[in-house]
């Protein structure tokens, strides 16, 4: 299954690979373009049901992060990127990030930097995305507007209602397919495998992944750099990009050179 998806940048340039959260689109990382497509070939996609992307189909077993990393293998296997000695670079926000994780787990070799922003090896309870699930397939994402709105971002944010509005817009089968994904995974035994120079993101005030499971990836993950926003929820990328997006690049920058150097 290969995702909807978009390049920026000048084509002859390193990529980098921008994975969205739950319930927005790739249009989630626009904040962060001007900077990055400077120097960067940046590649952004939808998630199942999301933004271009059909709904998740023929997963039987239920559709699973390792399968959306897969999708993010099979887009790179199109576009002959990060083949052979090639790497890409892959920052990833939320479900985006675990895919992320997933990726340099199940691909070490094809991911030459890894930045992971309010995300987590293990998302909470099971049963909570599941039942998160069975709402949305029987009345659709309007429910989760208000609670998502607090989750997203700090009180009186003022941008809110654009990225609302990729939550309104998903699919709901999508949307709940990846509810499942995230209900079952869990990599937390898993961190100390995973090779790629690593910078964590957290929000301070992100009461989804709050900075508790930021340690958790950081200390796990060998070498990682931890940097905790203030003033930013859950999708610290667009309520604090000034300080995310110049960490995000000094991180691709400095680790993309040392591996290429």
């Amino acid at each position: 299954m290969i995702p909807h998806h978009r390049f920026d940048g000048p084509p002859d340039a390193p990529v980098v690979v921008l994975g969205p959260s739950l319930g927005t689109t790739l249009d989630l990382w626009e904040p962060q373009l001007p900077a990055l497509t400077l120097t960067w070939r940046v590649l952004r996609y939808d998630l199942p049901g999301h933004g271009g992307s059909p709904a998740a189909s023929g997963f039987t077993r239920g559709l699973t992060v390792d399968d959306l990393a897969a999708g993010v293998l099979a887009l790179l296997d199109r576009h002959s990127l990060a083949q052979g000695h090639g790497r890409v670079a892959y920052a990833g926000v939320s479900l985006g990030g675990a895919v992320g994780t997933a990726l340099a787990l199940r691909a070490p070799d094809r991911v030459g930097s890894l930045v992971l922003c309010c995300t987590s090896a293990r998302f909470g309870a099971a049963e909570s995305w599941r039942e998160r699930a069975a709402l949305v397939r029987a009345e659709g994402t309007a429910p989760l507007v208000e609670a998502t709105r607090s989750r997203w971002f700090t009180a009186g944010f003022p941008g809110a209602e654009r990225y609302l509005d990729m939550l309104r817009g998903a699919d709901p089968e999508g949307y709940a397919a990846c509810c499942d994904a995230l209900a079952a995974f869990d990599v937390r035994d898993r961190l100390g495998e995973v090779r790629a120079p690593t910078l964590v993101v957290a929000g301070a005030e992100d009461p989804a992944t709050p900075p508790a499971h930021a340690e958790v990836l950081a200390e796990g993950i060998p070498d990682a750099t931890l940097l905790v926003v203030p003033g930013a929820a859950h999708l610290a990328t667009a309520e604090r990009p000034d300080v995310v997006t110049e960490a995000i690049v000094r991180h691709l920058t400095t680790t993309i050179a040392r591996r290429t150097a």
